[in-house]
């Protein structure tokens, strides 16, 4: 289900060392050893990171002997783009929708320009 791998993709992404380890494979496939090198961590630790990583289909790692080269899997980015884009469709429609009132009050009122307040029916003098 496209909501269940949204939610594990976005906790994976919530930590930083994921997103930097992201953000090192789309410049290409790497190591283990080469992922690590810029962290103060253990190998383990590292391990770690892209085992979840791997559980939210985000990276891959082919199976056979060390090392093996880290891949990062665009498909997954994919399924995120079509989520956001969604949401960044409807809002600019709520912009849109904005912008046109908006419009709309700063028209004038009459001929000459001039602007008048409508009597909205409370006859209160503040």
């Amino acid at each position: 289900m496209v909501a269940d791998t949204l939610s594990r993709v976005f906790s994976a992404l919530a930590d930083p060392t994921r997103r930097s380890i992201v953000a090192r494979l789309a410049e290409g496939d790497a190591t283990v050893n080469q992922l690590a090198e810029p962290y103060r961590m253990t190998l383990q630790a590292v391990y770690k990171h892209l085992r979840v990583l791997e559980d939210a289909e985000l990276v891959s790692r082919p199976r056979g002997p060390q090392p093996r080269p880290v891949h990062l899997e665009m498909k997954v980015f994919d399924v995120m783009d079509a989520w956001i884009e969604r949401y960044r469709r409807r809002a600019e429609q709520r912009y849109r929708r904005l912008d046109a009132v908006l419009a709309a009050m700063n028209e004038p009122d009459d001929k000459d320009g001039a602007r008048h307040d409508q009597d909205h029916g409370d006859n209160h003098r503040g």
